[in-house]
């Protein structure tokens, strides 16, 4: 049976800013428990944040500004809100799986620690309509308020699953049916020169940490490693900008096919090749 991850801290998150605290009480993943509001915030995006916490029975709380900076210090561009609220759920990989509309298309990380890097990445796999997001137990962040503020609270609607060994994890992928891509500078197959069947059926594409890329064990375990052509002197993208150029190609060939997200696409002889 598909499990969810047991919650280790139970003390919560404070979110804050009027996207990720929007998106929070729009998704209601987590446990929602008090809007914070800055004395003085009156504008039409607080009283719409008001309006929804009031409508889901959610304490209001309007704070001074000394209040509000007990618990948000500056410097955290809040906008004038704040969320106390649970810790967002993870799932385990098969559940991640389970629960995905075909055709399934993960986000899988290795190594991507900075917290900022792993939300913007988060944005861009949502946006571009991913079914979830992989992060390794080790060399990731935890999903908290830095992560919810980067994502512009998209993580908020982007299943989560970690897995303890990120290799293990995409063999079990490639046994449910999964294709497995990697973006990787020194690959021989440019991604905008792949067939188009290429981008068919269920997919994961992993990234690597700037500077490291994807570790050996993870690099075996692919079925494409792809670059992404860069003809300027710049040899390197940042991970959250080489995300959003692979993910939005995947986008590309599926509105060229005719293909909406969430609409199953056969796969067998006329997929990808593996290896």
């Amino acid at each position: 049976m598909a499990s969810r991850r047991a919650d280790p801290d139970r003390r919560g998150e404070l979110l804050y800013g009027l996207h990720p605290v929007a998106e929070a009480l729009r998704a209601r993943r987590r446990a929602l428990r008090r809007l914070l509001v800055r004395e003085g915030r009156e504008g039409a995006a607080v009283r719409r944040l008001r309006a929804r916490a009031e409508n889901l029975g959610l304490p209001v709380a309007v704070l001074s500004d000394q209040a509000f900076r007990k618990r948000v210090p500056e410097g955290r561009n809040d906008q004038g809100v704040a969320l106390e609220a649970g810790r967002l759920p993870e799932l385990s990989l098969q559940a991640l799986v389970d629960e995905a509309a075909v055709p399934r298309r993960f986000v899988a990380l290795d190594g991507v620690e900075d917290p900022q890097n792993v939300g913007a990445i988060a944005r861009v796999a949502e946006a571009s309509g991913a079914s979830g997001l992989i992060l390794t137990e080790r060399r990731a962040p935890p999903l908290g308020a830095v992560v919810a503020r980067a994502s512009a609270g998209a993580i908020e609607s982007l299943p989560v699953a970690r897995v303890a060994n990120l290799a293990r994890a995409l063999e079990i992928l490639k046994a449910a049916g999964f294709w497995v891509f990697g973006a990787d500078l020194e690959a021989r197959e440019d991604l905008y020169a792949l067939p188009d069947r290429a981008f068919e059926g269920d997919a994961c594409i992993v990234l690597g940490a700037e500077g490291r890329g994807l570790r050996p064990g993870v690099r075996r375990r692919l079925d494409h490693a792809v670059r992404i052509p860069m003809p300027g002197r710049v040899a390197s993208l940042n991970v959250a900008s080489a995300a959003a150029l692979v993910l939005f190609e995947w986008v590309r060939r599926g509105a060229r096919r005719g293909v909406s997200s969430g609409e199953s696409v056969a796969s067998g002889p006329s997929g990808p090749a593996r290896g």
